[in-house]
């Protein structure tokens, strides 16, 4: 597991029903919904110009990105032999670097444009995955870090690409699939990244790092509009923060980590109950119905006519995540996390559209790499804090502290929303 776009014609308004160009009748949707609703919503999104080729190589270019911790670890672990708690100072200095420098990533596009920074982040990816499997771990730890401070933005520039170019009466869509995107990403990758290292040992990185360099390039060929039409980076200056690092921005990119964290946290939790009753081997079907769970809730949400605003969505998501503490068999468990994965994707959704539609357009790669940011802090807390409870009390005590966080956030962010306005 683990998921405002200001457009060319103005500021988002919800109106009852808005006409869409498209054809010479137009296309009349309803609370931004197409009247096929479902099926017949999504593929008016992809029909906008540039969107599917963005949706194909975005996800392909996610791929590396989600497989690049369990390949350092594993390589480490198995291919170095030094362990696990090795293997994890190399994981959290990627990671560290990632937060840290999807902001700066992201002011480098609002400054630069994204070819150059594509360019950039392609030669030191090239260089780093060619010297991994000749590094030890003293070496390994600086250098991912610095790999991860400059790590390919692939989830950031296709939200930023969204926010820049998509209507306003298709942004919930749009998002919705980048969400489930990223959903089926999480799944894949580091399953794909898995069997390289075992079935290349040593060797693997060199694969995933030639797959990371080809799938900037296919970006840096894409070159998607990151940008509102007839701006150039550069060409406006940007805008203090503190004009729109306030209020809602702040609720929405606190929304996004309470809602990893919740993620983060049921996932240990669930592997660590099971481990306990000797059913670990069942977490495989258990993550499947959860991820299915979590794209199903996304579909709806993106062709919702009016679906929850992100507090109340992130409340949902915290609430339905609780009974997974009751823990049980694992067909129990499994049946559990349903409700928990049906608003997983809704509420990241959710997230990712309000920091887009809040960015100023001169600001966009600053904020998307905020919410990145955002991402990893809250998969970075919720790993010693699950940790730390499920062996000091129980796997449920995880959920129910994430649940309880998250519910919390809930609230500040629908106080922010209300007072400062959406």
């Amino acid at each position: 597991m683990v998921a405002s776009v200001p457009t060319r014609a103005g500021p988002q308004t919800w109106a009852s029903s808005i006409t869409i160009p498209g054809d010479a009748a137009g296309t009349m949707v309803v609370m931004g919904v197409g009247t096929g609703g479902g099926l017949a919503t999504y593929r008016e999104v992809l029909r906008l110009p540039g969107l599917a080729p963005l949706s194909v190589v975005g996800f392909a270019a996610r791929l590396p990105v989600t497989a690049t911790g369990v390949v350092l670890t594993l390589h480490v672990a198995i291919a170095l032999d030094r362990g696990f708690a090795a293997a994890g100072l190399v994981g959290g200095a990627v990671t560290a670097g990632v937060a840290l420098g999807a902001p700066l990533v992201g002011r480098l596009i609002d400054r630069h444009g994204l070819r150059p920074v594509l360019a950039l982040c392609g030669t030191v990816q090239a260089a780093f995955w060619a010297v991994v499997p000749l590094l030890g771990v003293t070496a390994l730890v600086p250098t991912a870090f610095v790999a991860g401070l400059l790590a390919p933005p692939a989830f950031s520039v296709v939200r930023q690409s969204l926010a820049a170019s998509v209507p306003a009466a298709q942004r919930r869509p749009a998002f919705a699939l980048d969400a489930m995107s990223t959903e089926v990403a999480y799944a894949v990758g580091p399953a794909l990244g898995t069997l390289v290292v075992l079935t290349l040992p040593g060797r693997g990185p060199w694969l995933v790092g030639a797959a990371s360099v080809a799938a900037t390039g296919a970006l840096f060929w894409l070159d998607p509009p990151v940008r509102a039409a007839g701006t150039r980076p550069g060409e406006e200056p940007a805008p203090a923060l503190r004009s729109w690092l306030r209020g809602p921005m702040l609720a929405a990119l606190g929304a996004t980590s309470a809602a990893i964290l919740v993620l983060t946290a049921t996932e240990l939790s669930v592997v660590a109950a099971l481990t306990d009753r000797g059913e670990t081997a069942w977490f495989a079907v258990a993550n499947t119905v959860w991820c299915a769970a979590s794209l199903l809730g996304g579909w709806i949400y993106g062709a919702a006519g009016r679906p929850p605003p992100t507090a109340v969505l992130l409340a949902l998501l915290a609430v339905g995540s609780l009974p997974v503490a009751l823990g049980g068999p694992w067909w129990a468990v499994t049946l559990l996390l349903v409700p928990a994965g049906a608003f997983c994707a809704p509420a990241l959704a959710a997230a990712a559209e309000t920091v887009g539609r809040l960015a100023p357009d001169a600001a966009r790669g600053v904020a998307t790499g905020l919410h990145g940011s955002a991402l990893m802090l809250g998969a970075t807390v919720a790993s010693p804090l699950a940790g730390v409870l499920i062996d000091a009390v129980a796997p449920g005590a995880a959920i129910a502290a994430a649940s309880a966080l998250a519910l919390a956030v809930a609230l500040l962010a629908a106080w922010a929303t209300r007072v400062r306005g959406r």
